[in-house]
């Protein structure tokens, strides 16, 4: 390959567009909420930029660390969800015939076509009281009855199903956050769990399981290790999102499932404190940082240790 030294003028018109883009609609903006971090809010919409770290320090309020860490863990244990249900999904779409992967992929990554308001929504019409979900159960009820009743055995189905069916209360609590966050993020864990399981050396299961390794063992002590690079960027790109998702708590949870990112939009909207939510704001971007730089590390150390 020449060197771009040799072309300079293509390099710098095909470069400079998207630099700038990115310099005015990306950096730009970003500098400026850093900015805000460090100032105090003066009456209805000014701001002083002071230096101050108060801000900073209002984070560690004991209300607001109670919701971080709530969202940390709400966001940890969908990402635990998305990590066991993701990879028997990838190790079946990496070991589906040829002709199938290219559907299945397309499956995984169709909600992406799809907004994720409307998809939101979507959920909550299977989840609500007369929603899918609760109808079918419904259904099936009424027809369990019938079939007990036919057979004479009205009094035992009775006691074995209720006296009346009762619709499930699956909306509006933190499982029905935790389940939306999953529904959403999903595919985050599924395509790059199933980008390292295709590049396996298939050779390694098959000498573990003639070995006499059952498959769960053979998951646990092969594909996991040799998959690690994968399964820390799914948790990475699914974690992140998670954590600073305030869509889907705000139109599945309750007051009290609020996330921080929750507390961010209010910073900017209802309380028009922008110091205050830039602050905030940041701190997720100091995680998100941290995240990208422990991957880096640990790819590093892959690369030495081979």
């Amino acid at each position: 390959m020449e060197s771009w030294r040799k072309f300079k003028q293509v390099f710098w018109a095909v470069g400079i567009p998207p630099t700038f883009w990115l310099v005015l609609f990306f950096l730009v903006p970003l500098a400026l909420i850093w900015l805000f971090s460090f100032g105090e809010k003066q009456g209805v919409v000014g701001i002083d930029i002071t230096w101050t770290l108060d801000n900073y320090i209002r984070v560690f309020n004991p209300d607001i660390l109670k919701i971080f860490w709530k969202s940390l863990g709400v966001a940890g244990l969908a990402t635990i969800i998305c990590l066991f249900v993701g990879l028997p999904v990838a190790l079946g779409i990496v070991y589906a015939p040829n002709k199938y992967k290219g559907l299945l992929l397309l499956l995984i990554m169709l909600p992406f076509w799809t907004n994720l308001l409307i998809r939101t929504y979507a959920l909550i019409a299977v989840l609500r009281q007369r929603g899918f979900l609760n109808f079918t159960l419904e259904w099936f009820d009424q027809k369990m009855r019938f079939l007990f009743d036919l057979v004479g055995l009205g009094g035992l189905g009775a006691a074995v199903l209720g006296e009346q069916f009762q619709a499930l209360e699956l909306l509006y609590n933190d499982k029905a956050v935790i389940l939306g966050l999953v529904y959403v993020h999903l595919p985050f864990m599924i395509l790059p769990l199933y980008a390292a399981l295709e590049r396996l050396d298939r050779s390694y299961l098959e000498a573990s399981l003639d070995l006499g390794a059952g498959h769960l063992r053979t998951i646990w002590n092969v594909v996991v290790p040799l998959a690690l690079p994968g399964i820390v960027s799914g948790i990475i790109i699914t974690f992140i999102p998670a954590l600073g998702s305030f869509l889907t708590p705000d139109l599945l949870g309750v007051p009290d499932s609020a996330m921080i990112a929750n507390i961010i939009e209010r910073q900017f909207k209802s309380a028009n404190d922008w110091p205050f939510g830039s602050a905030l704001s940041f701190l997720l971007m100091y995680i998100t940082f941290g995240a990208l730089a422990l991957r880096a590390i640990m790819a590093r150390n892959s690369k030495d240790g081979i």
